[in-house]
């Protein structure tokens, strides 16, 4: 999916996101990378506040399994089930949110609950980095419901 109508959607449908400042820098099955800058973010310490932190890869996340969906047709909701976010070092500077694509093996399992008209569940990885180094790991667990239309 190109970039720039992908920033569209998620700032259209998910207006947290454009309050944020993210961006989407990159998209595809193979993963995410969504960046924001800190000012929006910003906590009482001058860093980032957890919550935009937690909300950022959040999206991240979901923006790959949205995106993973698109590619192969099938609509679907999807909604975050549950997460445990690690934060290993504070953020003082713009950052960057990166998801990763769950094992194959677990992607084909979700949809082929999902072509039996199921709801899937599937865990998704994400980290999140400031000037190159490892702020925060993440670990996400995400429902897919079938559409209903």
């Amino acid at each position: 999916m190109e970039t720039g109508s992908l920033e569209r959607y998620l700032h259209m449908h998910i207006p947290l996101s454009e309050a944020m400042g993210v961006t989407v820098l990159a998209a595809s099955a193979d993963g995410v990378t969504l960046a924001a800058p800190l000012g929006p973010n910003i906590n009482h310490r001058h860093t980032l506040f957890g919550g935009s932190a937690s909300a950022v890869v959040i999206l991240a996340a979901w923006t790959l399994v949205h995106v993973r969906l698109q590619a192969i047709g099938i609509k679907g909701r999807i909604v975050i089930h549950s997460n445990r976010m690690r934060y290993d070092r504070p953020v003082d500077g713009d950052f960057v949110a990166r998801a990763y694509p769950p094992d194959d093996a677990v992607w084909r399992r979700a949809i082929a609950t999902l072509k039996r008209r199921r709801m899937a569940r599937l865990i998704v990885h994400a980290e999140l980095e400031s000037a190159g180094v490892l702020a925060c790991g993440f670990e996400g667990e995400f429902a897919i419901l079938p559409d209903a239309s």
